[in-house]
């Protein structure tokens, strides 16, 4: 499936993607458990699905993963990443997305293992939380303006 590139990284990090996920896209291997959470939310984002199953730990990694062309994958928190210790590391995070059905904000302490020379994703514990936004709210996707002219509810 081809995909336009973005100019700014779907991870939130300010940067380019050219200069932030899209070298770990293409095979460099990213150096914290936070690069490579960013870099795999911006492989939902852009419906990457290789990439994905390719960081994924093989003693947790799913047969197939299915992505729903559906989901638009909006902006990415980092809450917290600690220092990663003993090969081990977490990053806290939450995610909003948009479905047909409404906004949602996915949250997970995700799980990392440095092994073979490169981190790998383990596993987390999602939890899915419905956002309700009036339309004079700030919209869920980050950009700080209103609902009603950014994302239109």
């Amino acid at each position: 499936m081809t995909h336009l590139v973005p100019k700014r990284c779907p991870c939130g990090s300010g940067l380019s993607f050219d200069a932030c996920c899209r070298p770990y896209h293409q095979g460099e291997r990213p150096p914290s458990p936070e690069a490579l959470m960013r870099s795999r939310y911006s492989a939902f984002a852009l419906s990457q699905r290789d990439y994905l199953l390719a960081t994924w730990h093989a003693t947790t990694r799913p047969p197939q993963l299915p992505l729903d062309p559906e989901t638009q994958w909006m902006s990415l928190d980092i809450v917290d990443a600690p220092v990663a210790q003993n090969e081990q590391g977490t990053v806290h995070f939450r995610a909003t997305f948009r479905e047909p059905g409404g906004w949602h904000v996915l949250e997970e302490v995700s799980r990392f293992v440095w092994e073979e020379g490169r981190w790998w994703y383990v596993d987390g514990t999602p939890s899915v939380k419905r956002l309700k936004p009036r339309r004079n709210e700030l919209c869920p996707c980050g950009s700080k303006r209103k609902l009603k002219v950014c994302c239109k509810a």
